[in-house]
């Protein structure tokens, strides 16, 4: 599960000044982590399979289902955007107000994919390889879940972690339930 909350670290990455800009971020609730999740599915699990898939052995889910699972999860992206966007110029803002000005006044045509390379490329070059057999399990195992129930999952553990007021996913802190 924690591989998949790399999905907000990527916002630190969208800007050079960004990840040094502030000490206490804003926090995301559970219901904005699953828009950002609901949002981001298909790029992370792009980004895993290609991290990964030097390290997996052959039959590994990752290895040959990893695009048709992210062309499925691409169902809901465009309902869950306009929270997803919300909840990334929040956490952006509140790292860098000056890159957030830039990223809310992109159209939504040119970030949405900005967004998705970003979580992508991030995973592809940050994942450590030794958890990649865990994460290709966990992937087949949320698989047959409807992509709006994986993203209600992820957000259900993102919730369950906020309640001590402590989750965090990099310098991104989760609101406390």
């Amino acid at each position: 599960m924690r591989k998949f909350t790399l999905t907000l670290t990527m916002l630190a990455a969208l800007s050079p000044g960004m990840a040094a800009a502030q000490q206490t971020p804003p926090c995301l609730t559970a219901q904005e982590f699953t828009a950002v999740s609901t949002f981001a599915l298909p790029g992370l699990i792009r980004g895993v399979a290609q991290r990964c898939q030097p390290v997996l052995p052959q039959d590994a889910f990752l290895r040959s289902q990893s695009e048709n699972l992210a062309q499925r999860y691409t169902a809901g992206r465009d309902r869950a955007w306009p929270e997803a966007k919300a909840a990334f110029l929040k956490v952006g803002g509140g790292l860098d107000p000056q890159a957030a000005s830039l990223f809310k006044a992109m159209p939504d045509e040119s970030l949405k994919p900005f967004v998705e390379s970003a979580v992508s490329t991030m995973v592809a070059q940050q994942m450590p390889t030794d958890r990649c057999s865990a994460v290709d399990r966990l992937v087949m195992l949320l698989s047959p879940l409807p992509p709006s129930s994986t993203a209600e999952v992820i957000g259900l553990a993102a919730g369950l972690g906020a309640r001590s007021g402590q989750a965090r996913v990099g310098k991104l802190a989760l609101c406390k339930a």
